[in-house]
């Protein structure tokens, strides 16, 4: 029976490709639980004959997190080809402040 993989993946990179793993999956976790899109690990081994008694194994781990689309900024385009936040079409109000004192008192009404 062969030896159980996660014991060859312990030993790849002096012990560390698994703590990698391990750290980019919450990672992947917390950005699918925040965006509620799929994300990816994808773990390569590849193996190969470095000497008629020795074989070198590379561990690499790729992750593909989802991403939350930024906002749009509403933008209205000028026949310039510029781009304003406020609509030049749109007409303006002139605006003044109002003065919050009462000229009159106010009444009291009963609750009874």
């Amino acid at each position: 029976m062969a030896r159980p993989i996660t014991e060859t993946l312990r030993n790849l990179q002096g012990g560390s490709f698994l703590d990698d793993a391990s750290e980019q999956l919450a990672e992947l976790v917390r950005a699918v639980s925040a965006t509620g899109k799929a994300g990816k690990i994808t773990m390569e081994i590849t193996v190969k004959k470095m000497s008629t008694s020795a074989t070198g194994v590379i561990g690499k781990i790729k992750l593909s997190k989802p991403y939350e689309a930024p906002d749009a900024t509403l933008m209205f385009p000028t026949e310039d080809g510029d781009l304003l936040t406020e609509d030049p079409r749109q007409q303006r109000f002139d605006l003044r402040t109002v003065s919050t004192q009462s000229t009159a008192p106010l009444k009291q009404v009963g609750t009874n």
